[in-house]
């Protein structure tokens, strides 16, 4: 059995994105299940499985589709059980759902802010196109008079962290003294920054950076398949 992941890529294949998806490849690696990465352009993703969905990631696994970064990992969960577990229990599964929603809401809005021009110059021309229109009409500026406020956002990025900050007091990682999918929620953010924008914001002996580069190094290292911008 084929299992294909669909994720999000620019001009260059060999560098795919999204946060969201991957979330999902750390979730398949933790559950330690084979896949085909199959990256696809914004304005590409549509005519994915006959229309299936307008976003990435979508997981194919055998006759299953699934869209949506968190339904696939409930589904890997439920699916897998033998395997290594991604919530820990329901009380995972909520503490996740927090983060994911604080990720969403605060880190994601900051790396737009951070990384949107450098997105659009990774995508191809057709691509920019779709994106730049899509951009300005829900940020309300242009990717330009975005840039230009880029490094006041860059300054004032690491201090929206301060609350993972302090539960790394007491464990390696969000989810204990091992990783769980809440981790990759917010590995994904970072990764997503790193990918596209390349942007040093935490100090070298910052609890974030060091949890960060443990991230990278998880499941044979597979964040550091891409390297950063």
């Amino acid at each position: 059995m084929t299992r294909i992941l669909y994720s999000l890529c620019g001009a260059d294949e060999s560098r795919p994105f999204s946060p969201h998806c991957w979330k999902v490849v750390q979730a398949l690696a933790h559950k330690g299940l084979d896949f085909i990465e199959k990256p696809t352009p914004f304005t590409e993703i549509p005519s994915l499985e006959g229309g299936f969905s307008k976003t990435v990631p979508i997981l194919r696994d055998g006759n299953e589709l699934i869209r949506d970064s968190f339904e696939i990992a409930l589904y890997l969960e439920e699916t897998y059980p033998d395997r290594p577990t991604l919530f820990g229990g329901p009380a995972g599964k909520a503490l996740a759902r927090f983060v994911e929603g604080f990720s969403q809401m605060v880190v994601h809005t900051a790396i737009t802010k951070i990384a949107v021009k450098n997105i659009h110059d990774m995508l191809g021309e057709t691509d920019q196109v779709y994106f730049r229109a899509s951009r300005e009409a829900r940020l309300g500026r242009t990717l330009e008079e975005m840039e230009a406020s880029r490094q006041a956002e860059i300054d004032g990025f690491a201090p929206k962290l301060e609350p993972i900050r302090h539960a790394l007091k007491y464990h390696d990682f969000i989810g204990g003294d091992g990783p769980l999918f809440v981790d990759y929620i917010l590995f994904g953010a970072l990764q997503w920054m790193r990918i596209t924008a390349g942007t040093k914001v935490f100090s070298d002996d910052d609890p974030v950076r060091l949890w960060f580069e443990r991230c990278l190094d998880l499941h044979n290292g597979v964040g550091r398949s891409v390297t950063a911008a």
